[in-house]
Formats: C-alpha cells, sequence, structure tokens
C-alpha cells in the first residue's frame, strides 16, 4: 500500500493526535511520525508506546521542511504561536490540518498566522473523546465510526480538502463537511455549553462546607451527569472562550428554560414540570434511535 504521508508531524500527541497517528498507522498509510510539544516526558511516552518514530524541539525548523501533513492537536489557544513558527518552513505541498473543537477562531488564526499556505489548511474537528487525556489514552480505534467535520473556507484548495478526508476515512471516520459558523453554533448547544454546566456543578458542589458528606453519597446520577467534567480543564477553558459569542446565546436560552422551570417548582406546577420532562425524555430517547441506527445527520 502506497502510504498517504512519508512523513506526519504530530503537534501535541495526547488522546486525539496519538489517535490520529495509531489510525493511521495501523492502516499502513504513514511511514515516519514526528512528535513535536511541551512536555517530553510525554512524548518519551509516545516513542516509548510507538505512537510516534521521534521527537523533534517545538522550535526546530527541520520538523517541517520535508512534512507531508502537520496535524495540530494543541488546546487552541496554543495555536497560532505553533503556525506562525511552522508557516516559513513548510513546503508548498503539506497538508495542515488540525483537532480543534471550535473553529472560526481556529481559521482566523491560520489567515493571520500561515500566509500564502492557507490554501492547504483544512480546518478539522473529530468527534471523538475519552474521559482520560494524554498519550498513554490514544486507541487506534478512537475513530472508528465516530463524526469529524471539515470546516473548509473560501481559500481551502480542494485537492486538501480530498486528501484530509482521506485521511479521516482511514482512521475509520464517517466525515462531514459544514463553515466554520455553522459548527461553532451547532457545538455551542450539544458540547460547549454541556461542558461548562457539568464543570460548575460539580465546582459549586465542591464549593460546600460539607462537601465530602455530598460526594460520599453521590450515586449514578451524578456521576453520569458529570462524567464529562473530568476533561482537560485548560483545553475546555480555551474552547469556551473562543466560541464564547455562540456559548453565551446558548447559556442564555438555557438559563430563560431554567428560570421557567424554577417558577414551576416555586408553584408546585406539577404540569409544567411533567411536560417539560416528558419533551425531554422523548427528544433523548429519539437522539439515540438515530444514533443506534447510523443515521447520518445533516451536512454529510
Amino acid at each position: 500500500m502506497i502510504p498517504l504521508f512519508n512523513k506526519l508531524v504530530i503537534v501535541g500527541v495526547g488522546l486525539i493526535g496519538g489517535s490520529f497517528a495509531l489510525a493511521l498507522k495501523r492502516a499502513g498509510l504513514v511511514k515516519h511520525i514526528v512528535g513535536v510539544g511541551r512536555d517530553q516526558a510525554n512524548l518519551q511516552t509516545a516513542l516509548k508506546l510507538n505512537v510516534i518514530d521521534s521527537i523533534a524541539g517545538e522550535d526546530d525548523p527541520a520538523n517541517y521542511g520535508d512534512a507531508d501533513c502537520v496535524f495540530i492537536a494543541t488546546p487552541v489557544g496554543q495555536m497560532g504561536p505553533v503556525m506562525r513558527a511552522m508557516a516559513p518552513h513548510l513546503p508548498p505541498h503539506t497538508l495542515i490540518t488540525d483537532g480543534g473543537s471550535t473553529k472560526q477562531d481556529v481559521v482566523a488564526l491560520a489567515e493571520a498566522n500561515l500566509g500564502e499556505r492557507i490554501a492547504r489548511f483544512v480546518p478539522g474537528h473529530p468527534i471523538a473523546g475519552a474521559e482520560k487525556s494524554g498519550v498513554e489514552a490514544a486507541f487506534a480505534d478512537l475513530y472508528v465510526g465516530k463524526k469529524t467535520v471539515l470546516t473548509a473556507t473560501s481559500r481551502t484548495a480542494s485537492e486538501a480538502l480530498l486528501q484530509a478526508q482521506a485521511a479521516w476515512e482511514a482512521c475509520g471516520a464517517r466525515v462531514f463537511k459544514m463553515s466554520p459558523a455553522e459548527h461553532d453554533a451547532i457545538f455551542a448547544a450539544v458540547s460547549h455549553l454541556p461542558h461548562l454546566l457539568a464543570f460548575a456543578l460539580v465546582d459549586e458542589i465542591a464549593a460546600k462546607p460539607h462537601a465530602a458528606t455530598l460526594f460520599d453519597f453521590a450515586a449514578s446520577g451524578f456521576r453520569d451527569s458529570t462524567r464529562i467534567a473530568g476533561g482537560h480543564p485548560e483545553m475546555w477553558r480555551d474552547i469556551l472562550i473562543a466560541n464564547r459569542a455562540a456559548v453565551l446565546t446558548e447559556l442564555d436560552a438555557y438559563t430563560a428554560h431554567l428560570a421557567t422551570l424554577r417558577a414551576a417548582l416555586v408553584n408546585a406546577d406539577a404540569d409544567t414540570l411533567n411536560a417539560a420532562f416528558t419533551r425531554a425524555r422523548d427528544a433523548r430517547a429519539a437522539w439515540l434511535t438515530r444514533i443506534e441506527a447510523g443515521a447520518a445527520g445533516p451536512g454529510a
């Protein structure tokens, strides 16, 4: 099998970057993978686990001179300096993509820092994750059957988009395409707001003087509703700040709905509560049915 990439550079070898590397290795589509990052201990672990084949210095121009693809898997707040450092050293053919959970801000960073290489940039977001982060959590099957969104802009070369799509499909992902703005509005509602709420709930409980007692008696309901509060704090801080306009729109709508439910509680309005809970239960059941049926959804 002819490799898709002779040299792949992963900037940020954690769960997302490491799993991308392992999936392409298993598919036989990459010859050599270079790991780049701030955490040298993590990179040594990645090398020991055969996730990457070599380690390069974060500011070493040799990282990029013969790279066929650079995958930026850092928190979105770190992507600007990474793009700025690599841009002068990238050959014309290098595909550049990312795994950030927000897209309008990443596109803006690319436009500000990549110069003429912007045509080879394909913004991406794999809709996959796990409770644990770091390269030790990476595994080749992370993307199998999962959605990956590509948000090409008017400046993205069609050949680069096709190459990025081929790479993600080789990882087992189902590729969807939409605009950066559409992406950010959707994920503000179904990902970013839920993470904010989960972090807020755990933080509010933890701040109580009898928090230890409360946690001692918390069971599966609390565990399931707060599972995503186990995410990477720096990463989610950057995501929420980057997409704050869309998140604030969703947060305001959620706050208004909570106010309605609060009023129903104050007034012991069983009908309003029952109607809201029934709608929520039915909507969730329909969503799970679609997932189990493998529904493609819009934007395929």
